[in-house]
């Protein structure tokens, strides 16, 4: 059975490069497409689904932003399991950073050049809200676009969703992206920060082989 599986905001496969996954299923990587101008969510992840063969059966894995996505993507091919890694459920769990700004609307009123390279302002932002200890953060981040990283931001700040109780959700206990104080997650990552895929692989491997049966 294929796994079909959509990475972090800004993010490739590098970080998850390091999970060992069930060798009786195939992965397959969903890549981030630069947003349309102006193109909203909907048509965003309509676009994403044509990626997904819905003839067979499937399971649906997403990390961080790529949580959220494949929750979209499971209303309009359902998956046979959803597994969410640093991620949300619903818009009840979001952060009061997330909800600042949806409430500020500051996503949107900022700049694209606030996103792009020639500032170190979002990146800096980044490493201290991912994982602050690692000096290497940035090598997970491939997708620079300025236009699609603000878009994404606004996405992620206006979600709205209600929690489907059927999907699995993995946290570390030290992100603070997406506090698990907010959450009730069917499986904890201790010492976890977001970016636990990576740095505590092997664990998260072993959940995802006992539940990808």
């Amino acid at each position: 059975m294929k796994i079909y599986v959509v990475s972090g905001l800004g993010a490739d496969f590098k970080v998850l490069e390091k999970l060992k996954f069930p060798e009786q299923h195939e992965i397959v990587f969903i890549d981030w497409m630069i947003p349309s101008v102006n193109e909203n969510f909907a048509d965003y992840v309509g676009r994403m689904a044509e990626k997904i063969d819905a003839a067979e059966p499937f399971y649906l894995l997403g990390y961080s932003f790529g949580g959220i996505i494949v929750q979209e993507l499971n209303k309009l091919k359902p998956a046979e399991k959803v597994v969410i890694m640093g991620s949300i459920k619903s818009d009840k769990e979001k952060s009061r950073l997330i909800r600042a700004g949806e409430i500020t609307r500051l996503p949107k009123i900022m700049p694209v050049s606030f996103f792009s390279d020639r500032t170190t302002t979002f990146y800096s932002v980044v490493r201290k809200m991912f994982d602050p200890k690692n000096p290497r953060i940035t090598q997970y981040f491939r997708v620079r676009d300025p236009y699609y990283l603000k878009w994404s931001v606004e996405r992620i700040s206006e979600w709205k969703f209600e929690e489907n109780p059927n999907v699995i959700q993995i946290l570390g206990d030290r992100d603070i992206v997406f506090p698990i104080k907010n959450s009730k997650p069917n499986y904890v990552i201790k010492g976890g920060t977001h970016l636990f895929p990576a740095t505590k692989y092997r664990e998260v491997s072993n959940l995802l082989n006992d539940i990808f049966v």
